[in-house]
């Protein structure tokens, strides 16, 4: 094992120096046919060709590459040559509607974009480009590749809890020691493992995973979108080892009529986080893996502190988020910055056992903190007596759907822009497979002929992304706001959570 810390970059060149024609990564269609593979030395070779071309376009150690790219192998590339260039990677959807998009690449202010997108004021390179161009540069491993790290090396974009957009920039080099990486400790994760990868590559959670997984030599199962029966069946087919599903995976493949009978033996661990576990969920796999498998974690990108449970001590302790890891430590706050005892509600503070910083933002002033270096990014909860974790919300107004975070000022922003439309508040309300869906209040401008909720729909879905479209909507005659304009969403959400409200209430049905 190394002493030092290792670039990425180099990490690869590393890698594919010890065994070149191993597998790195298994790319599988939606429709689960033709599997593509990709070894080391294809992923290396590659990726020296196209931090080449990469150089060519001015991409250097002072600028940003965003990845516009759904799943597959291109997503992996682009990234790891960016950062043998020693540039900042900033991952966005490539189904991102563009004025949600443009906003925050006016952010982000990259040097080169690598999409499919058409018409943007930046230098853009589409994978059938980079392609093209590959067989023109070197493969040769790159000058300096020992000590090329990019420094930023990892940025996520977000709606903001104000709609505005903003950038979670990590401030660090971006190098580790291999087998020293903080889930080796909390969740299994191991050298050389079979490495399922599910979720969309411009998430937090699953771009850190993928990479990570790269960095510890494993082998990635990389499913260009997610379907519950196809990642049962590559489960078995490639004997997984370790996975990370969002919940909403879970629920789906929890749900497969032939669950009894597929194989799961081959997993040494699972482990879940973006939003809470329905407990059904959770006791679920906790069935099919058995308890000491499954792992939940509570974080954000601000990379402000985690917390963390296994199987075994949930049963404990149902519901729990669990207790820091590492030297992270945990405080909940009033409102005065009091510190509560053991099982009052107050602000979840967090401190992630390191003196440096763990982020930046772009576009918005930073998290509340306290002067000994413990960061909220709003979500509440309690501590236990034993020092474990239970969430009492996430943040007040955000809404987390199937793993992703919707800020309800985005959506209000959109639908209120909308001449039949007076007034609207978005709040989340339970749902059994999403966790919450998004829900729209309006208050339209003639109550007797409210917007149809196609062309709502519609209209939505040009604006925004397809997760952040509501999935249901009620009218009603008058927004109860104070007269300081403000209004109680988590009454509103608690009103609809109880019973259904004297209005005209209209659910649809998700695509």
């Amino acid at each position: 094992m190394s002493e030092r810390p290792i670039p990425w970059g180099a990490r690869i060149t590393q890698l594919a120096a010890q065994h070149p024609q191993r597998t790195a990564i298994i790319t599988i269609p939606q429709d689960g046919s033709a599997h593509q593979t990709t070894t080391w030395r294809e992923l290396e070779e590659d990726s020296n060709r196209a931090a080449r071309l990469f150089a060519r376009h001015g991409l250097d150690a002072d600028s940003l590459l965003v990845i516009g790219l759904g799943n597959g192998p291109d997503h992996l590339l682009a990234a790891i040559a960016a950062w043998k260039c020693g540039a900042l990677v900033l991952p966005l959807s490539s189904r991102m509607p563009p004025p949600e998009r443009d906003a925050i690449l006016s952010l982000a202010q990259p040097q080169l974009v690598v999409s499919e997108w058409g018409d943007l004021p930046y230098a853009n390179l589409s994978p059938a480009a980079i392609r093209s161009e590959l067989a023109n540069h070197s493969a040769e491993t790159l000058p300096n590749w020992q000590t090329t790290c990019a420094h930023p090396g990892k940025a996520i974009g977000s709606g903001g809890s104000t709609g505005r957009p903003k950038i979670i920039v990590d401030p660090r080099p971006w190098e580790a020691i291999p087998g020293t990486l903080w889930y080796a400790e909390s969740t299994q994760f191991a050298p050389r493992q079979v490495h399922l990868l599910a979720g969309p590559l411009y998430h937090n959670s699953p771009f850190l995973m993928a990479h990570w997984g790269l960095f510890e030599d494993h082998t990635l199962i990389l499913m260009e979108r997610f379907a519950a029966a196809l990642a049962a069946d590559l489960i078995e087919q490639y004997r997984v080892q370790y996975a990370f599903l969002a919940p909403t995976m879970m629920a789906r493949i929890a749900r497969l009529p032939d669950l009894a009978a597929r194989d799961f033996s081959s997993f040494d661990a699972m482990y879940s986080t973006a939003a809470p576990c329905p407990p059904w969920v959770k006791r679920a796999w906790i069935d099919l893996l058995g308890a000491e498998k499954v792992y939940e974690i509570l974080g954000a990108s601000e990379g402000n502190g985690l917390t963390s449970i296994r199987g075994d001590e949930w049963l404990r302790k149902p519901g729990s988020v669990g207790r820091p890891l590492c030297n992270m430590r945990v405080r909940i706050l009033d409102d005065d910055g009091c510190e509560l005892p053991a099982g009052k509600v107050g602000e979840i503070f967090l401190h992630p056992g390191i003196d440096e910083a763990t982020y930046e933002y772009i576009g918005s002033p930073p998290a509340r903190s306290t002067a000994d270096g413990f960061v909220s990014v709003g979500d509440l909860g309690w501590l236990d007596e034993d020092g474990f974790l239970f969430l009492a919300d996430r943040r007040n107004d955000l809404i987390i759907s199937g793993g992703a975070n919707i800020y309800p000022a985005e959506v209000e922003a959109v639908l209120s822009a909308r001449r039949d439309i007076t007034d609207v508040v978005v709040v989340g309300l339970p749902d059994e497979e999403w966790g919450k869906r998004v829900h729209a209040i309006i208050q339209p401008s003639d109550l007797g002929q409210p917007p149809a909720v196609p062309h709502l729909n519609e209209y939505c879905r040009r604006q925004l992304s397809a997760y952040k479209v509501p999935k249901s909507y009620e009218f009603i005659a008058r927004m109860p706001r104070q007269e300081s304009g403000k209004i109680r969403r988590s009454q509103l959400a608690q009103e609809r959570e109880t019973h259904c409200p004297a209005a005209i209430w209209v659910e649809r049905t998700t695509p």
